[in-house]
């Protein structure tokens, strides 16, 4: 049984605001996931959409969407650092917008078997791609400080080392295998009561993290995007936590216009102010408090919209 396609993304309506006014070219949703943003953006705009997903799950819902909007809509299984091989070897021309929707979709945590989560237990895997090394092949064999660092790097956990010595002391007893395990080590690590949320779920995002290479994955995404986006075209990112945040932000600032140090006033103005994007949202868009009510998962969620200059890109990426 699969899930219900009108699944509703966090940010859509903020999201929409900006890409219904494109036209006549092609939209890349980059996280697929159960497909809501692509069927909005298919429903709401008379562009293409073209998907990625790097779960081979969501074809069964890219399926549906191939069959409803014959001619307008097209998938492909891989990840959306690979989006300048895609575009050479598909052809895809005139990208006008992209959207990243970061982080784990609920078509993956809601499946005790794929591992993201601790509320149902199950093996340890959190592969996106369902390929590649799993968490529980991870967590059973790194060293103490690697594990700690990642803990501390990727999911700000101030206990990664008290967390890191417990694990490897549990792991000497018997081999970490499920969810539930692992959460239980990792909260009786963590001192105290009356968390505002889940003692384990630091330690989970950042091994997850880490696993499916989320932050490297997301730069290059970033650097495709300013490769084969149009000029006036709009990249608009959703993320759900600082490390992310963090990463765009930088990004998309760096890309703005940072003035060129030691310049002469003789130069052409294309050279003193070199951007590649101008960025629209100045603060990030976060949900509202009718919106958490709804879906408390969207109280961390942050949107920033930019838009694509006649510059030439400031990262290279080779095809």
């Amino acid at each position: 049984m699969t899930e219900d396609i009108s699944h509703v993304p966090v940010l859509l309506d903020e999201v929409l605001n900006y890409t219904k006014h494109l036209k006549d070219g092609v939209l890349v949703d980059a996280t697929f996931g159960l497909g809501g943003y692509s069927k909005a953006f298919l429903e709401n705009t008379n562009c293409n959409v073209f998907a990625i997903d790097r779960d081979p799950d969501v074809r069964v819902y890219a399926n549906k969407l191939i069959k409803k909007y014959k001619g307008r809509f097209s998938f492909y299984n891989g990840k959306f650092s690979e989006l300048i091989t895609i575009q050479n070897n598909l052809k895809l021309k005139n990208v006008i917008g992209i959207t990243f929707d970061l982080g784990v979709s609920n078509l993956q945590i809601n499946k005790a078997e794929r591992g993201f989560s601790f509320k149902n237990d199950g093996p340890l895997d959190m592969r996106m791609s369902k390929t590649g090394l799993t968490a529980e092949e991870f967590i059973n064999y790194v060293d103490e400080k690697t594990l700690a660092n990642i803990l501390f790097e990727f999911g700000d956990e101030i206990y990664s080392r008290r967390i890191a010595k417990a694990i490897l002391l549990e792991r000497e007893k018997e081999k970490i295998s499920s969810t539930k395990r692992l959460a239980n080590i990792i909260r009786g690590a963590i001192p105290g009561k009356n968390f505002k949320i889940d003692k384990a779920t630091k330690s989970f995002q950042a091994i997850r993290i880490h696993i499916n290479r989320e932050l490297e994955e997301l730069k290059l995404g970033l650097i495709a995007a300013e490769n084969i986006l149009q000029p006036n075209g709009l990249i608009a990112v959703i993320s759900f936590h600082s490390i992310e945040d963090r990463l765009v932000k930088k990004f998309l600032s760096k890309c703005a216009g940072r003035k060129l140090n030691h310049i002469s006033k003789f130069l052409p103005e294309e050279q003193i102010n070199k951007k590649s994007f101008d960025i629209i949202t100045k603060k990030p868009i976060s949900s509202s408090n009718e919106t958490i009510k709804i879906n408390p998962k969207s109280r961390s969620a942050k949107l920033r919209v930019a838009k694509r200059t006649n510059s030439k890109p400031l990262h290279e990426i080779a095809a």
